[in-house]
């Protein structure tokens, strides 16, 4: 009955028996059986179902406060002795913008439900740490997700949506981000990184002659950059330049601009406890980042 009751959860978590069956690897047929089958168990139902939709009742909401005690508690019985769980540290990379921001907030419940977890974090940029979770250098990376499908053993979950806009000096001129990047010095995201690959297909796309001169990997160094009037610079609205000084404004690309996704990657099929738990703590963290940017 463990079965059915990882697939009442991830209804739970995903919304709907579709997308509860596309996150577990079950069909929705599949998915609807396990929910037969333990509605038929316990003698009564989980969901008020309307057309395609359904919501868990009052009784699936208690029950699905039981099934997640008792898969976490089946789940411990496989796990190792807590000092050889702890042994090792726990290995993070984190790109330098989520380090202050969604990481740290993550790192404080995560401290207060595995005291004894040592962390040890790895900066870097994308691709890199994409390249050390694959090889099992990381057990977990924060970073921006790539244009391209990352590999099929590893598990992504998204954490915050970061538009992005131009940022310019209070003083320059104009609201026509077009306009702005012709007459101005351009300051440049970095290329090597995800974002920065973002950043020059949107320029590709729209064809913008650039006064380029200068290229920067660091998105607080960009913002210093502006405010100190030695350009404009398209750059994500993330956390740690969040509220901008008074003397920069943000601009706006219109109304399809482009967005980066922050998210953790890590391998699908890990059996610790502490790359589970800290996946956990880092999904609050990426609510409150999205609360914050609305």
């Amino acid at each position: 009955m463990i079965t059915e009751l990882r697939t009442l959860i991830a209804v739970a978590r995903y919304g709907t028996f579709s997308a509860a069956g596309d996150r577990v690897g079950l069909t929705q047929a599949a998915v609807s059986g396990h929910i037969r089958r333990l509605e038929e168990t316990l003698g009564f139902t989980l969901f008020d179902r309307t057309g395609r939709s359904a919501t868990l009742n009052p009784a699936g909401l208690r029950t699905l406060a039981r099934a997640e005690a008792l898969v976490a508690g089946f789940d411990a019985l496989g796990a190792p002795i807590q000092d050889d769980e702890w042994a090792k540290p726990l290995e993070i990379g984190a790109i330098a913008s989520v380090q202050a921001t969604i990481l740290t907030r993550a790192l404080v419940p995560f401290r207060q439900r595995y005291p004894n977890c040592r962390v040890n974090l790895s900066p870097g940029v994308s691709l890199q740490l994409m390249d050390k979770v694959e090889t099992g250098e990381l057990d977990l990376a924060i970073l921006i997700r790539p244009a391209f499908e990352p590999p099929r053993e590893l598990e992504w979950t998204p954490l915050a949506y970061e538009n992005y806009v131009l940022l310019a000096a209070r003083n320059v001129q104009g609201d026509d981000w077009r306009g702005v990047l012709r007459e101005q010095p351009f300051i440049r995201y970095n290329r090597s990184s995800f974002g920065g690959r973002q950043v020059e297909r949107f320029l590709r796309d729209n064809a913008v002659a650039l006064q380029e001169w200068i290229e920067v990997d660091d998105i607080q160094a960009m913002l210093s950059m502006v405010e100190s009037g030695l350009g404009v610079a398209l750059v994500p609205l993330t956390e740690t330049i969040l509220p901008l000084p008074a003397s920069v404004r943000a601009i706006s690309l219109g109304p399809t601009p482009i967005h980066r996704e922050i998210g953790a990657l890590y391998p699908k099929l890990t059996h610790s406890a502490a790359v589970a738990g800290f996946i956990e703590c880092l999904q609050s963290a990426g609510v409150l980042a999205a609360s914050c940017n609305k």
